[in-house]
């Protein structure tokens, strides 16, 4: 993990690559309770059986279970001193270029992209990759935005 000492510290590394989180195996279980909450149980998550005659030969991750994952790969890959809290701000852009098969390990990178004055704080804007181990595709690119706050 990387430690950033405070906010001043964190904006010298834009355009860095942050690191990468864990590697995590997302189960059936986990894509069984996504969609328990969200109510999307189209087959190719829920339906080992049917999704195994698929072109992906079983079942594979929501995308926005993916997305799920982003914070907290996020909180393994670095840390920022001195701030009140950090919000979720939103995403500017979100691309799921490969499915993620049930079963496999994923992992996120962090790259800070941006970081701009705000009356509340700091604005970032990490590119947040996740990787499936074993596949050259990304399983998703999302640009997030955070608001770091003193």
């Amino acid at each position: 993990m990387r430690s950033f000492a405070n906010i001043e510290e964190f904006s010298a590394a834009k355009g860095e690559h942050l690191g990468y989180s864990g590697w995590r195996e997302v189960t059936q279980a986990q894509v069984n309770m996504f969609a328990e909450a969200t109510g999307d149980h189209q087959w190719i998550h829920v339906d080992p059986e049917r999704a195994a005659d698929s072109p992906f030969g079983g079942t594979i991750a929501h995308g926005y279970l993916t997305v799920a994952l982003l914070p907290a790969f996020i909180t393994e890959i670095f840390s920022v001193g001195g701030l009140s809290m950090v919000v979720n701000v939103g995403l500017n852009r979100l691309r799921f270029p490969t499915p993620v098969p049930v079963g496999s390990r994923v992992r996120g990178g962090a790259e800070l992209t941006e970081l701009k004055n705000s009356p509340a704080g700091r604005l970032a804007w990490i590119r947040m990759t996740v990787e499936v181990d074993g596949q050259k595709k990304a399983a998703c690119v999302a640009d997030t935005m955070f608001l770091y706050v003193p």
